[in-house]
This record gives C-alpha cells, sequence and structure tokens, in this order.
C-alpha cells in the first residue's frame, strides 16, 4: 500500500508573495453590558469576603487570649508543684535521716552487745576495738540526728572535696550494701 500525502491548503491572495495590499483584522469587540445583577453580587461577595476577614482576625484574637490564659494557668500550676514537691522531698530526707539515725544506734548496740564474745573469741585488744567502732557509730548517729539538711549537705560537698577518691570508693560499697540487701 502506498502512503497519502497530505494535502496542502491552498494559498489565498492576501497571503502570497505578490499581494500588495494588506486589511487589518480587527476582532469586533461588543460592549460589556453590566446588569444590576452583576453588581449587586459583586457587592455581596465583597462585603462577605471582608466580614469573614474580621472574622478571622476576632477568631485569632480570642484565640492568643486563651491561649495567654492557659499559658498562665500553666505556669501557676507548675508553680505550686514545684512548692509542692520540694516540700515532699525536704519531709522525705528528713525521714530518711532519722531512718539512717536510727539504723546507726541500731548497728551500734550490736556491735557492744557482741563485744564481750569478741573478747572471749578473739582477745580483749579486738574486743575493745568493737566497742571503739560501737561508739564511734553511736557518736556519728547522734550528729546526724542534731544536724539539719542543709548543713548535712555542705558536710557532704566539703568532705568530697577533700577527698574524692575515698568518696567514691564509699559510694561504691553503699552502692554493694544497697544491692545485697535489696537481693
Amino acid at each position: 500500500m502506498a502512503a497519502k500525502k497530505p494535502v496542502k491548503p491552498k494559498k489565498t491572495v492576501a497571503e502570497t508573495a505578490s499581494a500588495t495590499e494588506q486589511t487589518p483584522v480587527t476582532p469586533v469587540v461588543e460592549p460589556e453590558v453590566e446588569n444590576a445583577n452583576t453588581s449587586e453580587a459583586k457587592s455581596r461577595f465583597n462585603a462577605a469576603l471582608d466580614e469573614a476577614k474580621a472574622g478571622a482576625a476576632a477568631l485569632g484574637d480570642e484565640a492568643k487570649l486563651r491561649a495567654s490564659k492557659a499559658r498562665d494557668d500553666a505556669r501557676a500550676r507548675g508553680e505550686t508543684y514545684a512548692t509542692d514537691a520540694k516540700t515532699k522531698a525536704g519531709e522525705l530526707a528528713v525521714e530518711g535521716k532519722h531512718k539512717a539515725s536510727e539504723a546507726l544506734s541500731g548497728l551500734s548496740r550490736v556491735i557492744d552487745e557482741n563485744a564481750a564474745s569478741i573478747d572471749e573469741k578473739l582477745g580483749p585488744k579486738y574486743g575493745e576495738y568493737a566497742r571503739s567502732a560501737s561508739r564511734s557509730l553511736q557518736d556519728n548517729a547522734r550528729k546526724l540526728d542534731e544536724k539539719s539538711l542543709d548543713e548535712l549537705a555542705d558536710d557532704s560537698r566539703e568532705a568530697i572535696r577533700k577527698s574524692p577518691a575515698t568518696a567514691v570508693g564509699l559510694a561504691a560499697l553503699v552502692g554493694f550494701f544497697f544491692a545485697r540487701l535489696f537481693r
């Protein structure tokens, strides 16, 4: 089958190279007729648009006020919770200090009660070491009861500054005892 050639359209006289005069073609423009309904619709649309902008601005202002109030309420509640937490922590620290003092006193009594058996089994020299340790524990328990939490914190900081290696060793020892105790 043979392919068909496309047919070229014939040129008009004005399109040929020999044409000398050309007439400009101007489109016919009809004057736009604006009736009363169109102008009323435009004015209503513009009024609705202005009203929507004003409503959005009012909502934005109200949202800012509510957010500010919520932020202030949250800040006040946070401060109240922080104060309550500090108070509760202080009470628990005082209770813990008292229990630690009682534990030291109890350990002192146990050592003191067993000093006589240490005298018999190991000799009076070791029994005296036990009694000395018992007195030292009792003195530390008494000092612990007498001092405030702030004084204890200051004493602890000073002891850690003086010998940090001892502080780390004691912390490890206490950790070991707690691990064994709560096993």
